[in-house]
């Protein structure tokens, strides 16, 4: 059978169009089949570079556009550039200036974690659309709670949420969307073990998608109103990012990991110092680094706000594809290398340079994942500023740090302590990344390790890192210290106590914590007792990138999509709901709005919609929003969750009087701080306050992620053009939104305060929409937009 044919009836007719209009979607869809589909690689046994005419290999066509953009540009090209320039979705006629222009871009596939899925799948269903348009992947992760291990918890999970996970296994099998288990593992594992390749561009409804950048791809998180775009074939919008370059010298030793590569970083840049930029490693210290390391790093460029991250093809990412099944890929690769790494004199808008020789181990928080202190400072910090010393419990694993590096360089550790007749004295949990992972570290025998030192294997899913652990050691308000191998350490994030001072470091200094219980130890200096009462200090770790005997793929757990089947929300659920569409601008300014918040200080999407317990409202927008402004502080009274009804006069929690605004038909607004926004990708946070009547956000500045959300949802995001402005609004100001018939690109809006004495003052507000970006406003959110043009279109 012609192959070619063969793709299009396992494919379906949206794939198959697919690949004809990317030849990377035809390269990640043969991919996942040869990867999870014996029978076709049976039936195919012919090498990559001959299954299909030159004309669809990926890297001519990527190729082929750079060539475009490069005679159009006439200058050198940095390699985050040549990727997605690679796949605008018109290069020869689309502006290109870096930090100005909007990007018109054909991504490769799609990814949705399942606490996002449910609102990405509730959108395309509402579109109206048969198939998806690229190939597509669901991945449960999110809703398995930590508690008493990994069998039991996994159990557990499946029949908590076991109406949410049969309507995403449906409608993935109808929409044409893979569909991976249950305890398959994190997203961003399962990527890079299956899809991720060098010269990839994919789009994840998780803001640490850009994990898969240590296999040289832009892997790069957004909202779900995004991916329903590119689900629904309509070019995928970004704008033109910056690049910062980030050399690296000299070569990792000792103590030092990867992790202290991107730990560092995030000291220079802080959390928002990478809002609007690629960030793009180079130099002859990439060499030193594994595919899985170079993961780690991109995965935390979250924690900065970048837009992604990225590694140049090296030989490192060919033993990974090769490992994992996919040497036929990595020897594409390895033909484009040219491709695939910056040109000569390539212009970076920001150098930073690492000298690997000389980093040391950094350990960063509490509350923040951008308060470095280098190991041989923590301790002092710590007594400075009352940091609790003693350490109740050390997590290693994660999206951020679970490969089977992580695990061998911990378990060195670990077993260096029992063979002292040493267990931990900390609580000691491990999160395997993958079943793939998890299968071989127990084969390898590295799980009875960890068991022995008194270690509780945890599923293959995110747990801890993102709320979702039932902590029963302290009490919510105790203060305590827990010290992580995860990515992110905002109050409240991992336990939902904010007493919780969380540490983030790497799996290494966290097993090293785990012997001493001590914040304060420092594993390169420090003696520890051993059982027969000698001294000994710990050597440094050693592991191995890639197990020897090869990965044991452990259960399988991927299910493919069939085009077909039934997809049931019950209108009682109160798991489910179909969405319905918001109201279209009605084409008059926004006049006397209230004021819901002002909030004070730092306001990630953890804030604005709290995870942990209210993860399983994520399908059901009108009850997950009664988590909204929970643990935002409220500048009036320096409170949480509690604001004044500005009717009223009384004072009640934040969701409850935003619904009370919306049954009076008030429409209102929040005022927020700086890199407003900030964190997760969840696009709840944008769909909440668009749900209880808001209409508008006013900030100093926004994180990227989330300010797009907002705009996808008929949200006004707006910055003060003075941020000094932010100090004169009270939260009695009515607020009026005016010159809304003139509302065009790169003209700013006005907003007029009037206070509670009759007086009123004018405020310039500044946006970043564009010219479709108004037409989403107008029809009242983006969704609404395309239904638009799909009506007119037929």
């Amino acid at each position: 059978m012609n192959s070619l044919l063969r793709l299009s009836q396992l494919a379906g007719p949206a794939h198959f169009r697919a690949l004809h209009s990317s030849a990377s979607v035809w390269v990640s869809f043969f991919l996942q089949k040869i990867t999870k589909n014996k029978d076709f690689l049976l039936q195919s046994k012919v090498p990559l570079s001959k299954f299909e005419p030159n004309a669809y290999l990926p890297y001519e066509r990527l190729s082929q556009n750079v060539k475009i953009v490069k005679d159009r540009l006439k200058r050198p090209l940095t390699l985050s550039e040549k990727i997605l320039y690679g796949h605008l979705d018109q290069p020869k006629t689309q502006d290109i200036e870096r930090g100005v222009s909007y990007l018109r871009l054909r991504p490769d596939r799609v990814a949705m974690q399942d606490a996002t899925a449910q609102m990405a799948m509730l959108q395309f269903i509402s579109s109206g659309l048969p198939k998806t348009a690229v190939p597509s992947t669901i991945h449960c992760d999110h809703l398995i709670e930590a508690q008493k291990g990994g069998a039991q918890d996994l159990t557990r999970a499946k029949e908590i949420n076991k109406e949410v996970f049969n309507f995403l296994a449906t409608a993935g099998s109808k929409y044409g969307v893979g569909f991976w288990k249950p305890g398959s593992g994190i997203i961003h594992q399962i990527i890079l073990e299956n899809y991720a390749f060098p010269g990839l561009l994919l789009i994840g409804t998780d803001s640490h998608t850009p994990n898969g950048g240590g296999l040289g791809g832009l892997c790069i998180g957004v909202g779900g109103a995004d991916a329903v775009d590119v689900m629904a074939d309509i070019p995928w919008e970004l704008k033109c990012p910056k690049v910062i370059g980030i050399k690296l010298t000299g070569k990792l030793n000792g103590w030092t990991s990867a992790k202290d590569v991107i730990l560092k970083v995030a000291d220079i840049l802080t959390v928002k110092g990478g809002t609007g930029a690629i960030v793009e490693y180079y130099g002859p210290g990439v060499d030193s680094l594994s595919a899985t390391g170079m993961g780690t790093i991109c995965n935390m460029g979250a924690e900065i706000g970048a837009t992604t991250s990225v590694f140049p093809y090296n030989e490192s990412m060919y033993k990974y594809l090769e490992a994992t099944g996919r040497k036929e890929i990595a020897d594409e690769a390895r033909k484009y290398k040219d491709l695939l790494t910056a040109d000569d004199g390539a212009h970076y808008d920001q150098i930073i340079e690492i000298n690997l020789d000389t980093l040391t181990p950094h350990v960063n928080g509490p509350f923040t994942p951008d308060l470095a202190s280098p190991i041989d400072k923590l301790g002092e910090n710590a007594k400075k500023n009352g940091w609790p010393l003693d350490v109740k419990v050390s997590l290693i694993g994660s999206c951020t740090n679970s490969s089977y590096e992580d695990m061998t360089r911990a378990a060195s550790i670990a077993k260096q302590a029992l063979d002292k007749g040493l267990k931990a004295k900390t609580i000691f949990t491990i999160t395997p990344g993958s079943e793939q992972v998890r299968a071989t570290i127990e084969r390898d025998g590295l799980s009875k390790i960890f068991a022995d030192f008194g270690g509780m294997v945890l599923a293959n899913a995110c747990g801890p890192c993102i709320g979702q652990w039932d902590r029963q050691d302290v009490k919510k308000g105790e203060k305590n210290t827990i010290v992580t191998s995860y990515n992110r350490n905002f109050t409240g994030r991992n336990d939902a106590n904010p007493a919780t001072h969380g540490f983030v470091t790497s799996p290494d200094i966290t097993t090293a914590m785990a012997i001493s219980g001590r914040l304060d130890f420092n594993p390169l200096t420090d003696e520890l007792t051993a059982a027969d009462g000698s001294k000994f200090k710990l050597k440094a770790p050693t592991g191995l990138d890639l197990p020897p005997k090869g990965y044991d793929p452990g259960e399988d757990t991927f299910q493919a999509p069939s085009g077909s089947g039934k997809v049931d929300v019950s209108p009682t659920s109160d798991r489910l709901q179909l969405l319905a569409p918001f109201d279209k601008w009605d084409g008059k300014d926004l006049e006397d709005m209230k004021i819901l918040i002002k909030v004070t200080g730092k306001c990630t999407t953890d804030h604005i919609s709290a995870a942990g317990p209210w993860l399983k409202y994520r399908g059901h927008l009108d009850n997950i929003s009664n988590n909204l402004f929970l643990t935002a502080v409220n500048a009036d009274n320096g409170e949480m969750n509690k604001v004044k009804n500005q009717v009223t006069g009384e004072y009640g929690p934040v969701p409850a009087t935003a619904r009370k605004y919306k049954a009076d038909g008030i429409k209102w607004v929040a005022i927020g701080d700086e890199n407003y926004g900030e964190g997760s990708s969840r696009e709840h946070a944008a769909l909440e306050p668009r749900h209880l009547g808001g209409r508008a956000i006013i900030v100093k500045s926004f994180a990227r992620i989330h300010e797009t959300n907002l705009k996808k949802q008929g949200m006004l995001p707006l910055t003060f053009a003075n941020p000094a402005d932010y100090d004169k609004i009270d939260p009695s100001d009515s607020v009026s939104i005016v010159g809304l018939n003139k509302f065009a690109p790169g003209k700013p809006l006005t907003a007029v305060f009037k206070k509670t004495n009759g007086s009123k003052i004018e405020v310039t507000l500044n946006h970043t929409f564009n010219e479709q970006q108004i037409e989403w406003f107008k029809a009242g959110s983006a969704l609404n937009r395309m239904k638009e043009v799909f009506a007119k279109s037929k």
